[in-house]
């Protein structure tokens, strides 16, 4: 029996990242920067006013009260050029530009308003209420790092610098296929023997969660050679492949022989619960990787949570494909399978007055309760030399998607 850690990294050398793309900022949302941006031109680009007031010299309005004609104004977005004269205020509106030798605004609030002669009561210094050229971002300067995530304030930035493409590390693309002659798609009404796929459904939403771009492929006819042909045409398009259920059994040996034609697949037994048995490989003439997961729905979604994910986020360019681990104390006992790590799920709580992790375990009586799944919000991590754990001790958690 292989242990987790050994299959995990198995399976993160088999890593295959997508090449970078050049992609308009507003698709980048979410992706890795795959470049040092640059910033061509400052940030202001030109001295403006960060208030509605009036443009004046700052040496003009240091004895107040004091008095001076309004000599014209300057909106948001003007062309005009205006030089302003010693004694003299600009009517200026917020985001525009200061005439000739401005170098402070007065905000409305530190005068009297006046349209023609305005006094101004309160004294401003050099660069008051100025944003200043370059003062976001210089020429030079970088205004996106490589293996920054894009999110809305960097594809502000890049908008804002006058970026309208940028390099990126494009999302993996992984396939999902399930196996069995059991399954039918949820748009039938199953009939005897027979259940509804989930696996095509959850683990594609948790592919999609891991920042993959998914084809769900759906159920695969149960005909091996088929299986193959299916699978051969999906590695041409994918940098993973996921196949759920066809692992146990007499179908289970034709479907691996089938596509073992297709490059170097291992099923195994791997150390852990749920998910035990599993199967990875690396297909194709680009050496795909490709998993084989159980048809149970929670030992499939557990197994693409410890195994899957962590490659799909390797993939994505991520420094740490991991979720985040903490140590929170059980609230109800659990037993595990010793000499396995145990993947149970639980509901992560926070002691409001002590600000300690607590954490209440779901479902442990079965693998099969997706219901319990559903509810938790973390899976908590038993060491494989540990088969039970009392109320009140410290478990390793890891967190799952929070949920609204």
């Amino acid at each position: 029996m292989r242990s987790v850690d050994e299959q995990l990294a198995r399976v993160l050398a088999a890593a295959v990242r997508p090449a970078p793309v050049r992609v308009a900022i507003s698709e980048a949302q979410g992706m890795l920067c795959a470049e040092e941006v640059v910033a061509e031109r400052a940030l202001p680009g030109f001295d403006q006013a960060a208030v509605d007031g009036y443009a004046v010299r700052s040496i003009d309005v240091q004895s107040v009260p004091v008095t001076m004609p309004v000599v014209g104004e300057i909106a948001a977005g003007s062309r005009q050029p205006r030089r302003l004269q010693p004694m003299q205020a600009v009517w200026v509106a917020t985001g525009a530009p200061l005439p000739t030798l401005a170098d402070a605004v007065v905000p409305v609030g530190y005068t009297d308003g006046h349209p023609a002669n305005v006094t101004v009561n309160q004294p401003v210094p050099s660069k008051g209420f100025v944003r200043r050229t370059g003062e976001d971002v210089q020429t030079g300067d970088v205004a996106v790092r490589r293996g920054a995530v894009i999110g809305s304030a960097q594809v502000g930035l890049l908008a804002a610098v006058g970026k309208d493409k940028v390099l990126v590390h494009p999302r993996p693309r992984v396939s999902v296929l399930c196996v069995g002659d059991e399954l039918v798609d949820i748009e039938r009404t199953p009939g005897q023997g027979q259940v509804y796929d989930v696996n095509s459904y959850a683990l594609a939403a948790a592919a999609r969660d891991a920042g993959a771009e998914v084809a769900r492929v759906g159920i695969v006819p149960g005909d091996p050679r088929r299986l193959r042909d299916i699978v051969e045409g999906r590695l041409l398009l994918s940098e993973v492949v996921v196949i759920a259920g066809g692992i146990g059994g007499a179908a289970g040996t034709d479907f691996v022989a089938a596509l073992s034609q297709l490059g170097d697949l291992d099923v195994t037994r791997v150390a852990m619960h749920p998910g035990s048995v599993q199967g990875f490989g690396r297909l194709g003439p680009d050496g795909v990787p490709t998993f084989l997961l159980p048809a149970n729905p929670i030992s499939a979604l557990v197994a693409f949570e410890v195994l899957v994910r962590p490659l799909v986020r390797t993939a994505l360019g991520k420094r740490n494909p991991y979720r985040r681990n903490i140590i929170a104390r059980l609230l109800s006992p659990v037993q595990s399978v010793k000499g396995r790590r145990g993947y149970l799920r639980g509901q992560l709580l926070r002691d409001e007055t002590t600000g300690e992790y607590l954490v209440q375990p779901l479902g442990t009586s079965g693998a099969h309760l997706l219901a319990s799944l559903a509810e938790a919000n973390c899976l908590i991590v038993i060491d494989s030399d540990t088969s039970e754990l009392a109320a009140g001790e410290d478990v390793e958690v890891s967190f799952l998607s929070q949920r609204s």
